[in-house]
């Protein structure tokens, strides 16, 4: 039975091929899609094929893509492959588009996610072509009810002069009515505050708008998201989060966060989903999210009665937790909510609530400068994501990681970042399996000695307390003493000789 409503929208239903056709090489496609849930999924596709029998025609075609954040293979996967990405912003976790980035051959805008709706009506981005969005249906009004994610489908749907829906009935219907979209934010000097004091407020409405006129055309799919399945805690997912949760225990006790905790920020990943798994035997109740993502562990807390209030702009959960939530969606719409991007990542909002932000890394260094996205200072492994919105303006900003990567071949405390995504006045605490270093109120080489004796696997706490101690003797400034050239080659150096355990 078809989801769409609206007797002159349903006029201009088609098919996914004829929708890729209005669809010229050249144009700016903003899409929806946020971590694997909302996104396209048969537009995307068809017109990778278009782009690869241009290219066969020795044609050349190919496209600036804008979404939320990650998307999934029918999208991003399909176009890398085909070459028809010639830009990507705001954040990328496809590993076919990451080849093309790190061979210089699709030019990537990284960015804090909060600033990508406002840096696209500043204009300096350009003009945006054509919004391609997923929603999960059409009311007899023409207003659209959004579908898994959110992410920046408003101002796509706002600033794109045409539109392309697929209207996906995979979706549940009970969807409806979970979604806040907030049509208040301007830019200056016409802001104004955004009414929001509580991660359950309710500050907009559950609708998108569009111009009709601009809809070209709709096409209805039935396509799964594609979301990946989370690894069980395993021993060392298990330490970080026990070290975490004690250390949340101490606050409490010390008076510095209620016995509910504060609005909690999850980043995605195995290791921070155990960290929300292990709250379920944990002595906090009441609790909430003000996030970006909804995972399978805040949907084990709220069944566990622990969380009350899910507020995020997307869903990035299992197969399994997705097909559980699709059963029963209409138990769970009252306990979640699903925003813009530019309101789940508002910096001033997350000052404001006093998140607990707990996200990854890739790399600390001794003074606590974290790398979230690059491999050797130039090889980008993923974007910044939200991160960085949260990180510093959380009430605690946490950064969790194994000690060692690569079956222990490498260490994830260095004595120097080989890229800074977040420096040392954003990074409070640090996690790993090995101990946890709160940093709060630590000069540079008093943080130094916490993260190396805290956090470093005892493979490499010597050669880090080594370097150390030669810094000291040997630096320019006693400030944040390190040896530049030494500091960046490290990994390099010790991956050759193969001399990094000692």
């Amino acid at each position: 039975m078809s989801r769409i409503a609206n007797a002159a929208l349903r006029a201009k239903v088609m098919g996914a091929q004829d929708a890729a056709a209005l669809i010229r090489s050249g144009m700016t496609l903003g899409l929806s899609g946020f971590t694997g849930s909302g996104y396209p999924k048969a537009v995307p596709l068809a017109l990778a094929e278009r782009i690869e029998t241009a290219h066969g025609a020795g044609q050349p075609f190919r496209v600036r893509v804008w979404t939320g954040a990650s998307t999934g293979p029918e999208l991003d996967g399909a176009l890398a492959k085909a070459d028809g990405i010639e830009f990507r912003l705001p954040y990328n976790s496809d590993p076919v588009a990451r080849e093309k980035i790190n061979r210089g051959e699709m030019d990537y805008f990284d960015m804090h996610l909060s600033q990508v709706a406002p840096m696209a009506w500043q204009g300096f981005l350009g003009p945006l072509d054509m919004a391609v969005v997923e929603v999960s249906g059409i009311r007899p009004d023409g207003s659209l009810i959004p579908s898994s994610s959110i992410g920046n489908n408003k101002t796509w749907l706002d600033r794109a002069d045409k539109v392309i829906l697929e209207v996906n009935r995979w979706q549940s219907g009970e969807l409806e009515g979970m979604h806040d979209i907030y049509y208040g934010t301007a830019l200056p000097p016409n802001r104004v505050p955004i009414p929001l004091v509580k991660p359950q407020d309710r500050i907009g409405e559950p609708y998108l708008r569009c111009d009709p006129d601009k809809i070209v055309a709709i096409v209805e799919t039935e396509s799964p998201d594609r979301n990946l399945p989370y690894a069980p805690p395993d021993r060392t997912a298990s330490a970080i989060a026990g070290h975490l949760i004690e250390f949340l225990r101490h606050e409490v006790a010390r008076g510095r966060l209620p016995p509910s905790l504060l609005p909690l920020q999850s980043g995605v990943g195995n290791i921070t989903n155990a960290v929300l798994s292990g709250l379920l035997d944990a002595p906090f109740d009441n609790l909430t999210a003000y996030t970006e993502v909804i995972q399978d562990g805040m949907i084990d807390l709220i069944d566990a009665g622990k969380l009350t209030l899910a507020s995020a702009t997307a869903f990035s959960v299992s197969p399994e937790a997705a097909a559980k939530l699709n059963a029963d969606m209409a138990r769970y719409r009252d306990r979640m909510i699903l925003r813009p991007q530019e309101i789940s990542n508002h910096p001033e909002l997350v000052r404001r609530l006093g998140c607990i932000a707990m996200n990854g890394l890739i790399e600390a260094d001794i003074y606590g400068n974290v790398n979230s996205t690059h491999i050797m200072g130039s090889r980008i492994q993923n974007g910044i994501g939200g991160s960085g919105d949260f990180a510093r303006n959380a009430f605690v900003s946490i950064f969790m990681t194994p000690s060692t990567a690569k079956g222990g071949a490498i260490s994830a405390i260095v004595p120097q970042a080989s890229h800074v995504d977040h420096i040392t006045q954003d990074v409070q605490v640090i996690v790993t399996e090995q101990g946890l270093a709160d940093l709060r109120g630590l000069s540079p080489k008093q943080r130094a000695r916490t993260i190396i004796a805290n956090c470093a696997h005892p493979d490499y706490r010597p050669a880090l307390e080594d370097y150390f101690r030669r810094a000291l003797a040997g630096s320019y400034g006693q400030q944040s003493p390190c040896l530049p050239g030494e500091a960046l080659s490290w990994h390099q150096h010790f991956v050759d000789t193969g001399s990094m355990r000692r």
